[in-house]
This record gives structure tokens, sequence and C-alpha cells, in this order.
């Protein structure tokens, strides 16, 4: 089975650290280039991983500001 490629792997790496309150409903996500300097990657690996979870609703953007860990909706 080949290797998760290199988005899908930071995807789930962000998807765990908010899934364990580490990153909590509201708190900002590292900057693109944090997070490419923490992870090793590029620009467009760390884009597709916040599109990935943005299109699962787990973070929203605000353009200008930052990428934040959305609101978790009442069970």
């Amino acid at each position: 089975m080949p290797a998760k490629p290199k988005w899908a792997q930071l995807a789930d790496h962000l998807r765990g650290q908010i899934a364990s309150g580490e990153l909590a409903p509201g708190d900002k996500l590292p900057s693109t280039a944090q997070l490419c300097q923490e992870h090793g990657v590029s620009t467009i690996v760390v884009r597709q991983a916040i599109f990935a979870l943005r299109t699962e609703g787990l973070v929203e953007g605000v353009q200008g500001v930052g990428v934040f860990v959305a609101e978790r909706p009442e069970s």
C-alpha cells in the first residue's frame, strides 16, 4: 500500500490535535510558514491540508487574519 501523501499526513496530524483538544475551538492554527518549517513540507502541502480540514468543517479561514479551529456544533 503506498504511503499517504504529505498533505494527508499533515491533515491527520492537525485533525488529531483538534480531536484531542490540543487545538480548541477558536484557536488559531500556526501560520503556513510555521507549519512548513515544523513539518518540513512546502506551502502547497500546507494549503492542501488546510483545504481538506476546511472541507470537513474543522477549520475556517478569516481573510488576512488566519485559520481557526471551527466551533463544534452542539450534539
